[in-house]
């Protein structure tokens, strides 16, 4: 597959110090890429294979894992989405995109925004998955979003009318805070965090209260021969050899020198009762995860460590390249940069050559279910993602560049909503090209339970009018 490298960012010259100027020169790119445009892509253009390219980019993986991801991967059409990011990517590089570049989640969709605890001890609502994230085109994360309201949305039950309404109240709240983002002090934007919530977020809090420490110990483990140890639900949750355990142990020092000082020590006073192995989403299926059961010195005091194993970003070979970085360290910065408060045993490590972020698992987290997501409760999740995305993409790029660039009209939103439908309906076409391939024996795939799209994925196309 032959691949378009995107040219790099132009930097913030001497001759764009003020605000207006910045905003200046984001207006004047929509003589290169007009905002009406960024809908424009032809599935007909491409240049790879879908399902080759699927294979291609899990053949570094677990290879006995494989078979749950694709079993995932073919449950629907959202479930195929949010395991072929590599597919996308190769699809957004080949469409139009400005100069601006922010860091991006890279799986912006509406399962990676959740529940968690922030270093206050305060719940709070944001992008919550960093597994593809890299400095690239803004653009590319509401593309993504944007096709993800409509899939997820058709598959609560929605019209693509609804749909439609929802990724137009995304796109606009986007763009409406990014262009309060522009006006605000630096460090005002460095301290904003998003504490209002609207009801599916509520619903999700209110999960997330109950997922404590404490509670998680019940839940996952039980207490045999006088210690703790995790439950085995295989294929996807199951114990490792001593060797495998040691070294995961063994990487831990090298991760807790990534860590704040103070934090830190805190981590040190927690010792390893337990490890497992556990598989975890769709994209991320294959790789290794580990989770570590550790106390500090009482039952009461439990904490949930997950080690998961990070490969390049998917839009890695579609930017401009860069010197060698460890991936789990990409991943932590990456979430650093995009989030005001991030868990404070994020970190990185390295185990037998490869590279692995560091998190807290489980800490108060939690995701939205399909069920808010039906009606109103879509459209009010959607501004909800619109406000997140905005200000993670300021909090890394140009707030004032990406403002003049959007403007105060609802045409980039339009185009949004458009190319949501456009690239959802083609999702529905890659997601039976991988059925197929399953049921010709191509793929193998662990007791794929397909559901068939919803009746709404057909309004997309446009109704004759009656004379």
């Amino acid at each position: 597959m032959m691949l378009s490298v995107l040219p790099p960012m132009p930097p913030l010259t001497t001759s764009r110090k003020t605000r207006e100027e910045r905003r200046q020169f984001g207006r004047s790119l929509r003589n290169q890429v007009a905002r009406t445009s960024q809908c424009d892509w032809d599935p007909k253009q491409r240049k790879f294979d879908v399902i080759s390219l699927v294979i291609d980019s899990n053949r570094p993986r677990l290879s006995h894992l494989l078979p749950i991801k694709y079993g995932r991967m073919a449950a629907s059409p959202f479930g195929f989405f949010r395991g072929a990011v590599p597919v996308m990517a190769a699809d957004l590089a080949a469409m139009p995109c400005t100069t601006l570049r922010t860091q991006i989640c890279g799986d912006a969709h509406v399962q990676n925004l959740g529940a968690f605890e922030a270093p206050d001890g305060r719940l709070i609502f944001d992008i919550n998955d960093f597994d593809e994230t890299i400095v690239g085109p803004w653009e590319w994360d509401v593309k993504r979003m944007a096709a993800s309201l409509v899939l997820a949305g058709r598959e609560a039950g929605n019209s693509d009318k609804q749909c439609k309404l929802a990724v137009l109240a995304f796109v606009e709240r986007y763009r409406q805070y990014m262009r309060t983002f522009s006006e605000m002090a630096v460090l005002e934007l460095a301290r904003f965090q998003i504490y209002r919530v609207v009801p599916p977020v509520k619903f999700v809090l209110r999960k997330a209260e109950r997922a404590t420490p404490v509670h998680n110990l019940q839940k996952l483990t039980v207490f045999e021969n006088g210690k703790h140890r995790f439950r085995e639900q295989k294929p996807t949750t199951f114990r490792v050899s001593r060797a495998e355990a040691s070294a995961v142990l063994a990487s831990l020092p090298a991760y807790a020198k990534t860590l704040l000082p103070e934090r830190a020590f805190f981590f040190t006073q927690y010792f390893p009762e337990h490890v497992i192995f556990r598989v975890v989403g769709t994209g991320s299926v294959g790789t290794r995860d580990y989770v570590l059961l550790m106390f500090a010195g009482a039952i009461s005091d439990p904490l949930f460590l997950q080690v998961k194993e990070e490969p390049p970003s998917s839009y890695a070979p579609y930017l401009p390249a860069r010197p060698p970085a460890h991936q789990g360290e990409r991943v932590t910065e990456g979430q650093r940069a995009m989030q005001m408060q991030s868990d404070i045993f994020l970190g990185w490590t390295s185990i037998d050559g490869r590279d692995y972020v560091v998190r807290q698992l489980r800490d108060h987290k939690a995701a939205i279910e399909a069920d808010a997501l039906q009606g109103d409760g879509l459209v009010q999740y959607a501004r909800m993602a619109g406000e997140l995305l905005a200000k993670g993409h300021a909090r890394s790029g140009d707030a004032c560049a990406l403002s003049g660039y959007l403007g105060t009209a609802d045409r980039f939103d339009t185009a949004m909503a458009r190319f949501g439908i456009i690239y959802a309906n083609q999702t529905i076409k890659d997601w039976e090209a991988l059925r197929h391939a399953i049921r010709q024996g191509k793929i193998a795939a662990e007791e794929p339970e397909p559901a068939a799209p919803k009746k709404s994925a057909k309004k997309s196309k446009p109704t004759k009018k009656k004379k």
